[in-house]
């Protein structure tokens, strides 16, 4: 399979992913921008691959971790879109989901390995073997990462029904 093919084919599916994983539209294309090119660069590579669609979801993760790395001080939280132009003439499923404040204010709030490991889980249906490979850990700290994570998101959102 030829890189533009292959790009053309995953890129909606990794906006959205991103879309969730940050929090932050621009962001997520930013995100998936730098990892197509370091994939295009790094073709053959990728290629080889057993999963190549894994490994470019790896490529976002760790471009979102090192984003988050370099700009630690600063925190992505989502803002309504004040552009000024009207509502989409078809609205994006994605963007239902990133930009609810109840989904995207709590998953913030989670570590990094928490909020991948959660958006993988649920947001892209993947299994503890895929999400490991993704993450570069083991399967079980991928379990133990939504574990936390869910239990952390309960506390979050049972606080949030007791202040209301």
């Amino acid at each position: 399979m030829q890189f533009e093919e292959f790009s053309r084919e995953q890129l909606p599916g990794l906006v959205k992913f991103a879309a969730v994983l940050t929090g932050d539209r621009e962001l997520a294309q930013d995100v998936v921008q730098d990892a197509l090119v370091r994939a295009h660069q790094g073709w053959r590579q990728v290629a080889a691959a057993d999963r190549p669609d894994l490994y470019l979801r790896k490529m976002v993760v760790n471009g979102y971790l090192g984003w988050r790395r370099r700009w630690y001080q600063r925190s992505v939280r989502p803002t309504a879109d004040v552009t000024g132009f009207g509502e989409p003439t078809a609205p994006d499923p994605a963007w239902r989901i990133a930009d609810a404040d109840q989904l995207a204010g709590p998953l913030a709030e989670l570590s990094r390995a928490q909020r991948a490991s959660i958006v993988l889980r649920f947001y892209e249906d993947r299994d503890d073997n895929e999400i490991a490979a993704v993450l570069g850990c083991a399967p079980g700290t991928v379990r133990s990462h939504i574990s936390r994570g869910l239990s952390a998101l309960r506390v979050q959102l049972n606080e949030g029904k007791e202040t209301v």
